[in-house]
């Protein structure tokens, strides 16, 4: 998998912990560079850690699921992109509290990397290197949550469901290329 397609999965996964950063930053009466860092690094480094996490995993089921691994990387990143899009679609209104204490965090950093594991699992069927990827995926987290407060706190929450639309359609389409990257072998 290319330096590109990597950072266009890490685009993807991003946009939750993207759309939470935002709603920090309206929670937040003044944003700070402070919580922008935390929002990075809590969610940055949660994005990191659950691919691996995945990765290792998957690495240990690989000679049962060989045969099939890139269907399994397609309708897992396939599912993953609808799940986004299904989520951004839907009206629910998301609340979030201002405070950017662990226990308010890790929570939120978990519940928004779980795309993230299963991404992990996909890259064990497909032999990305994991290491390059998951501090591709990670920084490209931080960065998208740092000014995701900074965001929030300024222009609300315009954004949010464009992003998890556009993150959902570009894991559908990587998955699609994988699936028709195998077919043509």
């Amino acid at each position: 998998m290319s330096f590109i397609e990597i950072f266009m999965i890490a685009v993807s996964l991003s946009m939750d912990a993207f759309a939470v950063s935002i709603c920090k930053g309206l929670a937040v009466e003044k944003s700070k560079v402070r919580h922008q860092f935390l929002c990075g690094i809590y969610f940055g480094g949660f994005q990191f850690l659950m691919p691996l996490i995945g990765y290792f995993f998957s690495i240990r089921l690989e000679h049962i699921v060989a045969p099939v691994s890139s269907i399994l990387a397609c309708s897992i990143l396939t599912l993953i992109g609808i799940n986004m899009i299904r989520e951004a679609l839907g009206k629910s209104e998301e609340s979030v509290d201002q405070r950017f204490s662990a226990s308010a965090m890790i929570p939120l950093a978990v519940a928004t990397s779980i795309d993230a594991l299963a991404v992990g699992v996909s890259f064990a069927f497909i032999h990305t290197p994991i290491l390059p990827a998951c501090t591709i995926i990670g920084c490209t987290t931080f960065v998208f949550c740092f000014v995701g407060v900074f965001i929030g706190s300024r222009f609300g929450i315009r954004f949010k469901e464009k992003a998890q639309i556009a993150g959902g359609i570009i894991l559908i389409f990587l998955g699609l290329r994988i699936l028709i990257q195998w077919l043509l072998r």
